[in-house]
């Protein structure tokens, strides 16, 4: 599974995220992600991922591309 699907399927499984309105141009609130939703997000991307995310800032105005793009290139280190 890619890195995408796996925090797509995160996504959908706990936070109820409709899996057609993930898209990379798509902005994290729209998603319903506010700083709570993402600090949770981020620990369970580490959880089942097995990185460390401490230091990958993001906020709920950047788009799910970039949160993508973060978390892959941890994953890819």
């Amino acid at each position: 599974m890619s890195t995408a699907e796996e925090i797509s399927d995160l996504l959908v499984s706990n936070f109820g995220t409709d899996p057609l309105a993930i898209a990379p141009e798509v902005p994290l609130h729209q998603l319903r992600l506010d700083s709570l939703a993402l600090e949770e997000l981020r620990l369970l991307i580490e959880d089942r991922m097995g990185v460390d995310l401490e230091d990958v800032q993001l906020t709920s105005r950047d788009t799910w591309g970039r949160l993508v793009d973060s978390i892959h290139g941890k994953v890819a280190a």
